[in-house]
């Protein structure tokens, strides 16, 4: 197969891109390493120059179709985004060029390549809003009701996706994902609060804490998303979204004492005021993916954030 992964270099689409460079297929990425890193391909460009490609390209690029037709990937994993919610609060239509019109292009590209199949990164996170807490953990069926333009981006894409379905009969699955962490995650982002914590605990810098701690999120292992990805290109979960999470909660407290201990140090964190409309309890219901996808959870917390440890330890 071919694929085309866009933030391929990322961190979790450079661990995609390993994963399908490993099961023998051939690799098309696209990232315009604002964020992404080529040192995350390093690896997969080492021991796979014959059938890994890379193209330094911004989504906003009308480029990307040309690119994409020239390649015709069968498949088409679309992680490239703008993710930083206070980012998409402050700039919204940044994010909306980078996460719509961006997307635009990638779904263009798909369809005058005659790809089969898009796997769309959402954000389980934000699209459904601030549901009611008795709908924990959060089903596909709970409205979308999203607070940030960032969601609603996501939720736009979905949107797109499911009409290209209709216009030009190009499948699609999108994958709502928890809150990913694992190695190559950047420390210095808003979203990684594991990478954050497991970077200053290691330089014996102080964490900071927002609020009491109390609020919780569903913390998923990038292995075990990746592995959904490569699950959602088969011929199963067509023109569906699926939850990508564990529909366990994890509060901030709890995470920082998991992450402390792996570091093997003992500091108290830092308390600072609640950060405005943050979301205080998340969870996602992962059980259509396990029917749809054939795809669950299998890495324990207590085991990724040793994992993730080490790695930044490296």
């Amino acid at each position: 197969m071919r694929a085309l992964v866009t933030g391929g270099a990322g961190f979790i689409g450079s661990t995609l891109v390993d994963r399908l460079l490993a099961e023998g297929h051939e690799v098309d990425v696209i990232d315009d390493l604002s964020t992404g890193s080529l040192n995350n391909l390093a690896d997969a460009r080492s021991r796979s120059e014959r059938t890994l490609q890379i193209h330094t390209l911004d989504i906003r690029s009308p480029d990307v179709v040309t690119v994409m037709q020239r390649r015709q990937p069968e498949v088409v994993f679309h992680l490239a985004a703008q993710m930083d919610v206070r980012v998409s609060v402050e700039r919204p239509a940044f994010d909306a060029e980078v996460n719509i019109i961006g997307s635009l292009h990638v779904l263009e590209g798909a369809r005058v390549a005659g790809s089969r199949k898009v796997v769309f990164a959402s954000s389980g996170g934000t699209i459904y809003g601030d549901p009611d807490v008795s709908a924990l953990p959060i089903r596909e069926t709970e409205p979308q009701r999203p607070l940030s333009p960032y969601g609603v981006s996501k939720k736009a894409v979905g949107d797109y996706l499911f009409a290209y379905r209709e216009l030009h009969q190009l499948d699609f699955t999108a994958l709502a994902l928890g809150n990913v962490y694992g190695p190559r995650q950047n420390p210095h982002g808003e979203a990684g609060v594991v990478a954050i914590f497991a970077g200053r605990l290691l330089k014996g810098e102080p964490c900071t804490i927002f609020g009491d701690g109390s609020q919780t999120r569903d913390y998923v292992y990038v292995d075990d998303v990746v592995d959904s990805f490569v699950r959602g290109s088969a011929d199963r979960g067509g023109g569906l979204i699926c939850n990508i999470g564990t529909g366990v909660e994890t509060s901030v407290n709890d995470l920082y004492g998991a992450v402390s201990e792996a570091c093997g140090v003992d500091q108290p964190p830092v308390s600072a005021p609640a950060r405005t409309g943050e979301l205080q309890r998340s969870a996602l219901d992962p059980g259509r993916a396990e029917i749809q996808l054939g795809w669950k959870p299998w890495t324990s917390l207590d085991v990724g954030i040793g994992q993730t440890v080490e790695w930044f330890k490296g």
